[in-house]
């Protein structure tokens, strides 16, 4: 509650600051000023509920309210870039012609929520159409029998504050489409409680692979209960969760090792442990590592992993936050090498807080592993 309290001052303090320099810098008078006013007022509300949603209170009654704020909150970032783009334009308008300055800020100022609503309005759209793209690695040590096994990287959902199990159960049914061999979730399922949203994880229950579904917690999974809970929940969905330690998975005859870890960033007691995940397996074995952030791939390497499958990075998912993602992470989506060791970071299915992506769609990775 205090930080929807905490969030909703902030909030409001934006808020006057655009109706000031949208509304009355620009000149808007008669009935469209107040109108300005309350539409504001009404989507001020609307952020502040979706600030609590999933964490405070059941979503579920008022999912189109926390809707429209989150994907607000989108447009807000847009304005709030824009604005600062517009006070660098207008330093220069009032240098050159001060007599024309409110004309230009009017044309820029409609030009600016134009574009910020459009470029909001493609990413809603962008980030309902979840794609599958397909891709294959090669391995030195990858068994032949395990030759053309294909994997399903199903990551970084968000469900439980703007979207539900309506939007989980229409990914489980586009990854059962491709018939994967093995599903493996790096993460990011849910943002909130588990009394209050686990049950829009319950689609995952109808998940279907030859070899099971296999899941590592996020940072989210942490950050209103315990990381254990979220992953008791995953596991009563049958999913198969790695808390640090592995797991083996044989085809005929021969067999290769799947570990998972903690996240990256998570405090004790679920900090990641690679040495405890990796303990007492065969070195010449073929080591495939989940773990939720790329930041883990430096270490990986070090201890002779050949695979890592990551999320997290979500690809930046609003442009330009594409540019200090790839900044703040070794690698951000697609494949990479590290040494000896391949990674595969999806960019995710879902999308964290807004459900708008610009400039990074949302996918399913399809992944087949190849011999050498």
């Amino acid at each position: 509650m205090l930080r929807m309290v905490v969030v909703g001052v902030c909030a409001a303090l934006v808020h006057w600051l655009l109706y000031r320099r949208l509304v009355v810098a620009t000149g808007i008078g008669g009935p469209a000023r107040p109108a300005a006013a309350v539409l504001l007022g009404v989507l001020w509300v609307a952020a502040v509920v979706a600030t609590g949603a999933g964490s405070v209170f059941v979503p579920g009654p008022v999912r189109p309210v926390v809707w429209l704020g989150y994907v607000w909150y989108a447009v807000l970032f847009y304005l709030l870039l824009g604005l600062l783009v517009l006070g660098a334009v207008l330093l220069l308008v009032r240098a050159v012609d001060l007599a024309h300055r409110t004309r230009v800020l009017r044309v820029l100022s409609a030009v600016l929520v134009v574009s910020s609503v459009g470029a909001v309005g493609y990413g809603v759209v962008e980030a309902a159409d979840v794609r599958v793209v397909e891709s294959e690695a090669r391995f030195a040590k990858l068994p032949e029998q395990f030759d053309g096994l294909r994997v399903a990287v199903l990551s970084d959902l968000h469900v439980g504050a703007a979207r539900g199990s309506g939007f989980t159960a229409e990914v489980v049914e586009l990854v059962n489409a491709q018939r994967p061999d093995l599903v493996v979730i790096p993460g990011d399922l849910i943002d909130g409680a588990v009394d209050l949203v686990g049950g829009d994880l319950a689609p995952l229950a109808d998940l279907r692979a030859e070899y099971g579904v296999i899941g590592v917690a996020g940072n989210h999974e942490g950050y209103v209960d315990e990381v254990a809970a979220w992953l008791d929940r995953w596991e009563n969905l049958g999913v198969e969760t790695l808390r640090n330690e592995r797991t083996e998975l044989s085809i005929d005859g021969a067999t290769i090792d799947i570990a998972g870890v903690y996240d990256y960033a998570a405090p004790e007691p679920y900090a990641p442990d690679l040495e405890a995940a990796l303990a007492q397996r065969d070195p010449n074995r073929f080591t495939l590592l989940l773990a939720h952030q790329p930041a883990q791939v430096l270490e990986a390497s070090e201890r002779g992993v050949d695979l890592q499958l990551s999320g997290h990075t979500h690809g930046g998912q609003l442009w330009p936050f594409t540019y200090p993602v790839r900044w703040a992470n070794p690698t951000v989506s697609g494949w990479d090498r590290f040494g000896d060791l391949q990674i595969y970071t999806t960019v995710g299915a879902g999308a964290w807080g807004p459900p708008v992506r610009v400039g990074v769609a949302p996918e399913i990775a399809i992944l087949t592993l190849r011999t050498e």
